[in-house]
């Protein structure tokens, strides 16, 4: 009972994650000219032009946010689809082996879109 309480406290703060993060994209990305944040854009102009994907490429600041928003979505995401499958009431080795399942797909995603954030930025930087 009480892990099960840890982890929808886990839930709930992804989903905070999750709500600030994907708000500071939509700022950053779809805002640019209500709320024009030039560092972020810094070379002026549309936030989708070259010069500032590569600039933002080259920021450790969005890398590092870029592997926060996947951990936090994974893990929010199945474990949320976790609990859906649980309130059909499967046997209790179906649930261990769902659980293993799930698991083991979100590390490996996680770390494959880590590898992927970082690679990104050494290319960015490289430019």
């Amino acid at each position: 009972m009480m892990r099960d309480q840890k982890l929808w406290t886990w839930h709930l703060a992804a989903g905070v994650v999750i709500l600030f993060l994907l708000g500071m994209h939509m700022t950053v990305m779809h805002l640019n000219v209500t709320v024009p944040l030039k560092g972020l854009n810094p070379a002026g102009g549309h936030p989708i032009d070259w010069a500032n994907v590569v600039a933002r490429g080259k920021s450790a600041f969005f890398m590092v946010t870029y592997v926060v928003l996947l951990g936090a979505a994974l893990f929010h995401g199945l474990y949320g689809f976790r609990n859906i499958l649980f309130e059909l009431n499967p046997a209790s080795w179906l649930k261990k082996a769902v659980s293993m399942v799930l698991l083991l797909c979100g590390l490996a995603l996680f770390v494959y879109g880590t590898w992927a954030a970082i690679a990104g930025f050494s290319l960015a930087k490289a430019m």
